[in-house]
């Protein structure tokens, strides 16, 4: 069994998964300008290319480097920055599938993206811990794995054997961890979080013991004896780096958990709140609603009102646009 991981928590709590969903080579002149709304990520496979973003120097991206962008508005991607871009409905089918100049000689662009989709209710415990653009170069010593990613990422996309589009998908999802791990391995500053506190080894051992065992009556001594610190400087350390104290943490992550499972199914609030370590469904009860603004059973409806709405459309209109 593997140890208490919370990165694997938090990614379970919400649903994160990775898709690989266009490709793209290029020769020549060019440039296309993205939309960058949600979560995406593009690595190069083969050549090179320029990375534009807003309020941003223009990047060179050359074979085995990604990036990782979170609601950062529009990026081009291009040969020459001068050039005006073009519009992706001008470069890509269907499929997804681009290509430009391919019949150009000389070196060619080979880049692979897609998007990471989440449970909208809890996205912002992720997206507001990570950098708007997080920057992966394919030479650092961390990118091994990366590396050979990419490559089975190309195998993938080029061989079109049985099971590739699940293969690629599998492979996307495994992408993004990496590039979430070399960034924290690199970070040297970044505002307080559960990240910040994870990727600190004292501190990092009490958020896994808090993941481990969420319903437990914990005391900050408890937690302070399994950092090897005292309790005042554990608790000190802990709200510098995460920017709350670790019983609020550990209070706002049993409030996740009560709400996933509030959304998921119709599991008795009782037996959640036993599962979350409350003696009473009261009292989860006024720690959720203190947490929320709403008490369990006022989510539960109020979810499932919007789920049944948002259900009806489809059958209405045909399933949104991804």
């Amino acid at each position: 069994m593997f140890p208490v991981d919370p990165l694997s928590d938090v990614l379970s709590l919400l649903s994160a998964r990775s898709l690989l969903s266009a490709s793209l080579r290029a020769k020549g002149d060019w440039s296309i300008r993205f939309a960058s709304d949600g979560v995406k990520f593009n690595a190069v496979l083969e050549g090179g290319c320029y990375l534009v973003s807003e309020g941003s120097e223009p990047r060179w991206l050359e074979a085995g480097d990604c990036f990782l962008l979170v609601n950062c508005g529009t990026h081009i991607l291009c040969s020459d920055p001068s050039l005006p871009p073009l519009s992706p409905s001008e470069v890509f089918g269907p499929d997804h599938v681009g290509s430009i100049h391919a019949d150009l000689p000389g070196e060619c662009l080979f880049a692979v993206g897609g998007r990471v989709t989440f449970d909208d209710a809890d996205a912002g415990l992720l997206l507001d811990a990570l950098p708007p653009i997080l920057f992966v170069s394919g030479k650092s010593r961390e990118a091994a794995a990366i590396r050979w990613l990419l490559s089975r990422l190309g195998e993938e996309w080029d061989e079109k054997r049985a099971g590739g589009s699940v293969a690629a998908d599998h492979l996307a999802q495994l992408l993004f961890v990496e590039l979430i791990r070399v960034w924290l391995a690199q970070a040297e500053t970044a505002a307080p979080g559960w990240m910040q506190a994870l990727n600190d080894r004292r501190v990092g051992a009490a958020i896994r013991l808090l993941h481990g065992d969420p319903a437990r009556n914990w005391r900050l001594q408890d937690l302070a004896d399994a950092a090897g610190m005292s309790r005042s400087n554990f608790a000190l350390r802990f709200r510098e780096l995460a920017g709350i104290s670790p019983l609020d943490y550990l209070l706002r992550w049993r409030m996740r958990l009560g709400a996933k499972a509030l959304r998921s199914g119709a599991e008795p609030i009782s037996a959640i709140s036993y599962s979350l370590g409350y003696q009473s469904e009261s009292a989860f009860s006024n720690a959720f609603k203190r947490i929320t603004g709403v008490a369990p059973q006022q989510y539960r409806r109020e979810h499932q009102m919007a789920t049944a709405s948002a259900r009806k459309s489809e059958s209405i209109f045909g399933k949104p646009d991804v």
